[in-house]
């Protein structure tokens, strides 16, 4: 009994051992330093930490030692950032064929550094619209402890960051966390505006190219992505070119609105649940669904 379980184990590794070509180029090469998601995961509940002290993590003990608490996480951070950067710049030099970063990986980590504290003000505003917003949340504390949207801007917030420094890569790992984390779907390349507010969540998209102002609330379920993809002399759709929205300031957008392609949703505008937009909203517009015909029918009629 023992032999023949053995004996398909080894089977079973042999088979998986002998890689064919189309295999290859999906497994690890030797050559190839990878990122770990085990120790990106720790890098974003460190930063949750230090954005939110005692909020995330271990409790901070008290006010005064907050300066110790702080420098241990921090430095943590930044150990993992280094060796994490240097991980996926030689992963991407190799999979992309490009050349070396023009600077180390330690100097990118402490420019990442260096943005924590503006990174939790915009936080900051973002609990603020939630609270100000939002009449089931009854303090600032239970809405960072509870609300998946902190959460979720927390990730994308730090992933925005570390694109706009050029590091590939972990950005999209740190987004693709919270989304399983939250159900939220935030491309590390959308840019946000501050007190910026998702109410309950579940299933919000934004695309990588979108453009949202300051003071925008979206509902579950909301849309903000491509009507359709240019593509490329290859026929594969054509990168980096603007597909997603820009919505401007002061903008409300309901659940499962679908607003889709490169148009712009002007300041002060609401836009209704369940539309689909795929042309420029003028500034102050109120988009919503024509109202159901409300009819009734006695002894059979209307059928």
């Amino acid at each position: 009994m023992e032999t023949r379980s053995t004996s398909f184990i080894e089977e079973t590794i042999r088979s998986l051992s002998l890689l064919d070509k189309e295999e290859s180029r999906f497994l690890f090469q030797e050559e190839i330093q990878l990122p770990s998601i085990d120790r990106l995961k720790d890098a974003v509940e460190l930063l949750r930490s230090i954005i939110f002290p005692g909020y995330f993590g271990e409790p901070a003990a008290a006010r005064s030692s907050l300066p110790y608490f702080l420098g241990v996480r921090i430095e943590k951070l930044y150990g993992i950032l280094v060796e994490q950067i240097r991980s996926v710049r030689h992963f991407n030099s190799i999979v992309n064929r490009i050349g070396p970063p023009d600077e180390s990986a330690e100097e990118t980590a402490r420019r990442f550094i260096e943005t924590l504290p503006e990174l939790r003000r915009i936080l900051c505003t973002d609990v603020e619209a939630i609270y100000n917003g939002d009449p089931a949340a009854k303090s600032h504390g239970e809405i960072v402890f509870c609300y998946p949207s902190i959460r979720a801007m927390i990730n994308h917030r730090s992933a925005h960051t570390l694109i706009s420094l050029d590091v590939p890569l972990i950005p999209r790992i740190i987004s693709e966390m919270s989304h399983s984390e939250t159900g939220i779907d935030i491309h590390p390349g959308a840019s946000i505006g501050e007190y910026f507010c998702i109410d309950h969540g579940t299933g919000v998209v934004i695309g990588e190219t979108c453009i949202i102002g300051n003071n925008v609330r979206i509902y579950q379920g909301v849309t903000l992505g491509a009507k359709k993809f240019e593509l490329d002399k290859d026929g594969n759709p054509a990168k980096n070119i603007p597909r997603h929205p820009i919505i401007e300031d002061n903008v409300v957008i309901y659940s499962n609105a679908n607003i889709l392609g490169r148009i712009t949703i002007g300041k002060n505008s609401v836009i209704g649940g369940s539309v689909w937009i795929t042309r420029d909203v003028p500034s102050h517009s109120r988009i919503l669904q024509q109202k159901a015909v409300e009819s009734s029918f006695t002894d059979g009629l209307g059928i």
